[in-house]
C-alpha cells in the first residue's frame, strides 16, 4: 500500500501548490456552492458544508469567498448552477478509476473526461462498473508534532476511528464516514489541532504495477484528471512502487 500511500502524499502537496495559483479555490468555490444547494447554508446543519469550508480554510481561501459561494447555492445572489457528476472507467493495466465532479454543462465534462481517458490508454464505463470497489472513509491530516502516535491511537479507539498511519511527517487518521465528525471533536478536545480533514473513497483491492511506462501511463491519466477544472476528486486503486511515483514527480 506504500503507492497509494506516497501518492496521496504527493497531491495534498500538489493541492497547496495549486492553492497559490488559485486552481484549488475554484474547486473548493463550486464544492461549497453545491453543498449550500443540497443543504442549506448553516454548516452546524451540514456536515458536507462543514467539511468544504474545514478544507477551505486549511488551503487559506478568504473569508469572503466562502460567504458568496453559500450565498449563491442557496439562492441569495445569483450565479451558475452546478451539479455533481461521477464518472467510472478504467485505466492501464485495468486500473479502476472513479472521477468526481462538480460542472455548470454536463455534456462539456462528459466529452473533456472521456478524451483524457482514451488519451492515456484509458477508457470511460458505464455507471457502477468501479464504484463499487471503493468505499468512503474520513481522513484527518496532524501534523506530527502535535502528539505522539500512541497518544493518537488512543484517541482514534476511544472515539471510533480506524486507522492512525505515518506519511513522511504527518500522522493520518482514518474514520467510518459515521465516525468523522466524532473523532475531529475528540481530537480538538485533547487539544490535538488537525491541518486538513476530508471525505475520501478507499480502493478495497488495489492492482500492483511493476512496469514504470504503465506506472507513468496511469500516473499521467490521473495528473490530467486531476488538472481539468470541473474534476473535485479522482481516485484509482493503482498500488505504484515508491520509485516510480519519484521518477513521475521529479
Amino acid at each position: 500500500m506504500s503507492g497509494h500511500s506516497k501518492w496521496s502524499t504527493i497531491k495534498r502537496k500538489k493541492g497547496k501548490a495549486d492553492a497559490q495559483k488559485g486552481v484549488l479555490f475554484t474547486k473548493l468555490i463550486k464544492e461549497i456552492t453545491l453543498a449550500a444547494k443540497e443543504g442549506g447554508g448553516n454548516p452546524d446543519m451540514n456536515p458536507k458544508l462543514r467539511t468544504a469550508l474545514d478544507v477551505a480554510k486549511s488551503a487559506g481561501m478568504p473569508k469572503d469567498n466562502t460567504e458568496r459561494a453559500i450565498k449563491r447555492g442557496t439562492g441569495e445572489l445569483e450565479g451558475v448552477s452546478y451539479e455533481a457528476l461521477n464518472y467510472e472507467g478504467y485505466g492501464p493495466a485495468g486500473v479502476a478509476v472513479l472521477v468526481e465532479t462538480v460542472t455548470d454543462s454536463k455534456n462539456r465534462t462528459t466529452s473533456e473526461i472521456r478524451h483524457i481517458f482514451a488519451q492515456h490508454g484509458g477508457n470511460l464505463g458505464s455507471n457502477g462498473c468501479v464504484a463499487w470497489q471503493f468505499v468512503d472513509k474520513g481522513h484527518i491530516f496532524i501534523d506530527s508534532t502535535e502528539a505522539t502516535e500512541e497518544k493518537l491511537i488512543d484517541v482514534c479507539i476511544e472515539s471510533g476511528g480506524d486507522d492512525v498511519s505515518l506519511e513522511e511527517d504527518t500522522f493520518v487518521v482514518t474514520t467510518p464516514i459515521d465516525k468523522f465528525e466524532t473523532v475531529k471533536a475528540a481530537l480538538t478536545k485533547e487539544n490535538i489541532k488537525y491541518k486538513e480533514a476530508e471525505i475520501t473513497k478507499i480502493a478495497q483491492t488495489t492492482i500492483r504495477v511493476e512496469s514504470a511506462k504503465v506506472a507513468e501511463q496511469i500516473l499521467k491519466l490521473m495528473d490530467e484528471l486531476e488538472a481539468q477544472e470541473d474534476v473535485q476528486k479522482a481516485y484509482a486503486n493503482f498500488d505504484i512502487p515508491d520509485e516510480f511515483l519519484a521518477a513521475h514527480q521529479g
